[in-house]
């Protein structure tokens, strides 16, 4: 039997613990206060503490490192109802196993409980990443698919592996590898982003490995690469999908070796620097197509990160609109109030161009309102579709779902034998998740309100849940 400390000022959390965690065989101690918890561990041995943020005095991320004094090794869960990337960095800074956001299902906050004290029974290492500030760039949003963001931007950004960074034009995968960078030991060296897509083919190899005197006509003197002057720091090859596959292999060789030869030199040279990656476009279809090295594809994606599209994450418009209306560098742009019925606008688009079309959107309206209010009257035309009319979002799902259907009928799958719905399973695989969490979103985790209002049976939403891994 465990003992595990529950720090929250929060009654009904603590209950909500020890009864869940009380049904696992666990003795659960709780305290509404850090000095009271301290007083507790102090007191006893703890095999898991989960702590909130928010407490009266001392709060929990400050009180993290008091309470690793107290009980060694024992893993650290924090819970927060403000959850972002600073929260997650400075818990996983401070050593903690994992953080939830309230309000969060109880089973969900269990499983991680349980998983925690396999962790310190040696079953799963522990991550640690170091602390970031705000700012005018920084990634925004709450929902459950930024929070697992937040999360794996923390776990990686204090190692050296190579990321491969994968999302939908406008989604900010270059913020993304600027939170590595900026968490990481080399925050201190060059952030060198190189847009591949917009060198010359003819040149890309120039640019990147640099060339010495002589290498080709108009060659005049040594001339350093991206690569050179990323040393110490980390470089950003963006736009991945465009790299010329001649080029490919030298960049294998700067991944797994560190080195690289300019144009003109036969001779390697070493370079200290982190690799990420960036990209819109289907690197699976590229290597199938023979346009795009294999061996590359699986260098980078070490730990592969996937920035979801704006439509995944309707519920983070309003805290993105204030976002970027606060670092618009307008005046009084920090006392402008958006009116409800802009929000509501701004969630009712398709929002095509993600993040970046909401940014100039918001900038665009701030310009027009010219007063201390912004309505949906200020928005500009929402863009329309390429080569027509704006696209309503019906319209649009069912484009994405046609062309989804005919790529995977393009595309041979391996089918076993008695799987004769094989195409239609791997849909509802692709569409049943997001829905799932979506619903659960909304009913803020009641999964007897999330089964009513998906028309189904409480049993089969927990099944499906489980299924996906969601539960």
């Amino acid at each position: 039997m465990s003992c595990i400390l529950v720090v929250d000022d929060e009654a009904s959390i603590c209950w909500a613990f020890r009864e869940s965690l009380g049904d696992e065989g666990h003795h659960v101690e709780v305290a509404a206060s850090v000095e009271e918890g301290l007083r507790i561990a102090a007191s006893r041995p703890l095999d898991a503490v989960v702590l909130d943020v928010r407490l009266p005095g001392v709060d929990g991320l400050t009180a993290m490192a008091a309470f690793r004094e107290r009980i060694g090794e024992a893993p650290i869960v924090i819970i927060t109802a403000f959850g972002n990337l600073e929260t997650a960095v400075h818990a996983m800074e401070g050593g903690a196993f994992d953080y939830l956001v309230k309000p969060f299902d109880l089973d969900r906050a269990t499983g991680v409980v349980t998983r925690a004290l396999q962790a310190r029974a040696g079953h799963e290492p522990e991550p640690g990443a170091v602390a970031s500030p705000f700012e005018p760039d920084a990634l925004v949003g709450r929902s459950p698919v930024m929070q697992e963001l937040f999360k794996r931007i923390a776990l990686v950004a204090p190692t050296e592996v190579p990321v491969l960074i994968t999302g939908e034009s406008g989604t900010g995968k270059e913020l993304v590898a600027r939170a590595i960078h900026r968490h990481s030991p080399r925050r201190s060296g060059p952030f060198v982003p190189v847009n591949l897509a917009a060198l010359n083919p003819t040149l890309v190899e120039r640019e990147l490995f640099g060339h010495v005197k002589g290498a080709f006509t108009g060659a005049h003197e040594d001339r350093p690469g991206l690569i050179e002057l990323s040393s110490g720091g980390t470089l950003l090859l963006d736009e991945l999908g465009d790299v010329p596959t001649d080029v490919q292999v030298k960049l294998l060789r700067v991944i797994e070796h560190r080195e690289f030869a300019p144009v003109g030199d036969v001779r390697p040279r070493p370079v200290d620097l982190r690799v990420m990656a960036a990209t819109n476009r289907p690197l699976g279809e590229l290597m199938a197509a023979g346009r795009f090295r294999e061996d590359l594809f699986f260098r980078l994606s070490v730990f592969p990160i996937h920035l979801p599209p704006l439509r995944d994450r309707r519920e983070d418009i309003r805290a993105l609109a204030e976002h970027f209306l606060r670092h618009a560098g307008l005046p009084d742009s920090a006392d402008t109030r958006l009116v409800p019925a802009l929000i509501e606008g701004l969630r009712a688009r398709v929002w095509s161009g993600n993040v970046r079309e909401l940014r100039n959107a918001i900038e665009h309206a701030a310009i027009v309102a010219r007063g201390r209010t912004l309505g949906p009257e200020h928005l500009p035309p929402a863009h329309a579709a390429v080569g027509g009319a704006p696209r309503p979002a019906g319209d649009d799902l069912h484009h994405r779902i046609g062309d989804w259907a005919r790529h995977q009928l393009d595309t041979p799958q391996p089918v076993s034998e008695g799987e004769g719905e094989a195409l239609y399973e791997r849909l509802l695989g692709v569409v049943e998740p997001p829905l799932l969490e979506t619903v659960l979103e909304r009913c803020k985790d009641n999964r007897a309100a999330a089964a009513q209002a998906l028309g189904i049976h409480r049993a089969t939403l927990r099944q499906k849940l489980r299924k996906y891994g969601l539960d």
